[in-house]
């Protein structure tokens, strides 16, 4: 029998036992299962170089902890600018409600008295000029020209009293409201980058333990870009893919046990959570030919009580009845 012939019927014999050992196999009497736990992955608002790192993967932090520090010059310059829109804004508010200065008043005043001295004047020559006009001394000329005068000192009297009001009132209603406005709005610009400096220091938001560092000090951090996972392994639950045809005894409340190979214990969880997956995961046909297909879903089952050591991807395996 030549070589070609013989490595056909090796392959035809092989192809033959699988077959055989497929069809004989038992169904699997156990499900796998992984453990995770709560995650929160930490970054910034705003990028920057990355000046300070203060934690390493596996050190344990608490809510708050300084984790990292971040460099922007960039945002430094612009809480100089809100500072000074800021400083401009209270400035110009002062000035409107406090009004005129004690010298600008004192002038107002010294305007007006010389206004109304010369209005004082004006009336008393014009009294005198139509007595004589009564008296037929003087023409009606004249008596005019007096009285003219006489109106024009005093309009100026009443000019110079509404400039010496005007200083005293300082600035009208609407300026004021409107400088105030202003400074409002500098106070806000000033908070908003207040706040995005404050997002320049990481902090931990959870008590838990690091779990990644995706950055290295020196790097550029882009707004956005993770730079710590932080695990909360108090907080913990198994994760099953559950073909539909296993799910009979599998309801939300449900309790079962579980072996944790890496422990090498036992433990009980409660079942908290069922969804289907979608239609990407595995699913076979209930038959070999034909059928219906089963679809996949997601369980998830947290521990009843605290599992001393226990972190997320280790095993769970629960034995199917």
């Amino acid at each position: 029998m030549k070589n070609s012939q013989l490595s056909t019927l090796n392959s035809q014999l092989a192809l033959i036992i699988a077959l055989l050992l497929i069809s004989c196999e038992k169904e699997q009497n156990y499900m796998q299962g992984q453990f995770e736990a709560h995650r929160v992955w930490v970054s910034s608002k705003v990028p920057g170089r990355l000046d300070s790192v203060w934690v390493e993967v596996g050190d344990s932090v608490v809510q708050g902890q300084i984790l990292a520090e971040l460099g922007s010059p960039e945002m430094q310059a612009k809480k100089e600018q809100a500072l000074g829109a800021l400083k401009a804004a209270e400035s110009q508010s002062k000035k409107a409600k406090t009004g005129a200065r004690k010298e600008e008043i004192a002038t107002a005043q010294a305007m007006f008295k010389r206004a109304q001295e010369a209005a004082n004047l004006a009336k008393t020559t014009y009294e005198r000029i139509q007595q004589l006009h009564d008296e037929g001394v003087l023409p009606i000329q004249k008596r005019d020209e007096a009285f003219a005068g006489y109106a024009t000192a005093k309009a100026s009297a009443e000019a110079a009293r509404a400039q010496l009001e005007m200083a005293k009132d300082g600035a009208r209603k609407e300026d004021r409201e409107a400088a105030e406005a202003l400074v409002l709005q500098a106070k806000g610009a000033s908070a908003e980058i207040n706040a995005y400096l404050g997002e320049t220091t990481l902090r931990s938001p959870i008590n838990g333990e690091i779990a990644s560092k995706n950055s290295e000090q020196g790097e550029l951090v882009g707004s956005g870009r993770p730079v710590f996972s932080v695990i909360d392994r108090s907080k913990s639950w198994a994760v099953f893919n559950v073909r539909e045809d296993f799910l009979k005894n599998m309801a939300k409340g449900t309790k079962i046990r579980v072996w944790i190979p890496a422990l090498k214990q036992s433990a009980d969880l409660e079942i908290y959570s069922i969804s289907p997956l979608g239609d990407f995961a595995t699913w076979r046909s209930s038959k070999e030919t034909g059928g219906f297909d089963l679809k996949t879903f997601e369980v998830k089952a947290r521990p009843t009580q605290n599992i001393p050591n226990l972190r997320p991807g280790m095993s769970a395996i629960l034995p199917l009845e």
